[in-house]
């Protein structure tokens, strides 16, 4: 039986939004010097023909604004667990001249990782025609409604806004570290069931001859470190195989509750992106959602971002999910395939 602390645990994590909501230091708005940096770092990039993925951080040097990230590395790990970079003029460059930007300001934060099946390194978040509730290849930040909460995979994701959305298209934020310790304050029979394995579907990304989900629990402390991954959405269409043991009423209750608390006004925080900014989250401590959207009719103004995944360290002192996960997604790296994934829109 996985072990449920009695006790809320204790981290700067168990924020709630209306505690922070007024407040600006999770906002680092970049200054004339950093971009500077930025125009700098580029410019020699650039002049040498490094492309993506051969860009290392010593490739990209930010001689003043490296210390401010890693400060926000150490904010990520071990505080908040979330930060806004605000500031970068996108405007100013052409679409690959940004991923570079965004590229190289990532590898002051972590090692990027492959987020499917096509061994991608960095995702176009963009709207596709198609229907996620009854095509299993395709994912929720390719659609335009509303995106429930969940984390993503790695220890890290960063999201970088190149255009916003006509209407609509917000990024809302909680604390799953605060949902776990109210959880536990207020309905301790289900922080146990969440301490239970979970079956999370690959949505057709998994290698042949292997299972199509992977088990993880909602909640997890090991090492005094706090772990959390949720996903109802990709929970529930791993019922569809047979062999996937049948959610508890425990479980199904569980999960519910942990959704509503991070919908939940005295918990969520919500951000309005602007081009160039740079959301960083923790996924083991953050869950995330957006809310629906209108697009602009032009192509080249509908809502686009970027997104990277992010190991920020060495995991072997990890739970094994974790392990297990980071091993699986590194293989989609090493061993990239035909995407099961809907990309035509």
């Amino acid at each position: 039986m996985p072990m449920v602390p009695d006790q809320p645990y204790d981290s700067p994590a168990a924020w709630k939004g209306p505690e922070i909501v007024q407040s600006s230091d999770w906002v680092h708005t970049l200054s004339g010097d950093e971009i500077a940096e930025l125009d700098a770092a580029l410019q020699s990039v650039t002049s040498r023909g490094l492309k993506i993925p051969d860009i290392a951080q010593s490739d990209f040097p930010l001689p003043h604004f490296s210390k401010t990230l890693a400060d926000i590395q150490k904010k990520l790990k071990s505080g908040r667990g979330f930060t806004l970079l605000r500031g970068i003029p996108v405007e100013r460059y052409s679409e690959a001249e940004a991923t570079i930007i965004y590229w190289g300001i990532m590898t002051y934060l972590g090692h990027s990782m492959a987020q499917n099946m096509m061994g991608e390194l960095i995702s176009d978040v963009k709207a596709i025609d198609g229907n996620w509730d009854q095509n299993f290849n395709i994912r929720g930040y390719q659609t335009r409604v509303h995106l429930p909460f969940h984390c993503d995979k790695g220890d890290l994701v960063g999201l970088m806004c190149l255009q916003v959305a006509k209407t609509g298209g917000e990024s809302c934020i909680s604390s799953s570290v605060a949902i776990h310790n109210e959880i536990q304050r207020t309905r301790p029979d289900l922080l146990a069931a969440l301490y239970e394995p979970f079956y999370i579907d690959h949505r057709g990304e998994e290698f042949e001859g292997e299972d199509p989900y992977y088990a993880a629990p909602v909640f997890t402390v090991h090492h005094d470190h706090f772990y959390s991954r949720f996903g109802s959405k990709y929970v529930e269409s791993a019922q569809r195989f047979s062999q996937v043991p049948r959610l508890t009423p425990a479980q199904t209750e569980g999960l519910n509750l942990f959704g509503d608390l991070a919908m939940n006004d005295g918990f969520r925080l919500d951000m309005t992106f602007q081009r160039g900014d740079i959301q960083l989250l923790n996924n083991h401590l953050i869950v995330h959602s957006r809310t629906d959207y209108e697009d602009y009719p032009e192509p080249e103004r509908r809502r686009h971002l970027l997104r990277m995944i992010l190991l920020s360290g060495d995991d072997k002192d990890a739970p094994d999910f974790a392990r297990n996960l980071n091993a699986f997604i590194r293989r989609w790296g090493a061993e990239p395939r035909q995407s099961a994934l809907e990309t035509a829109g």
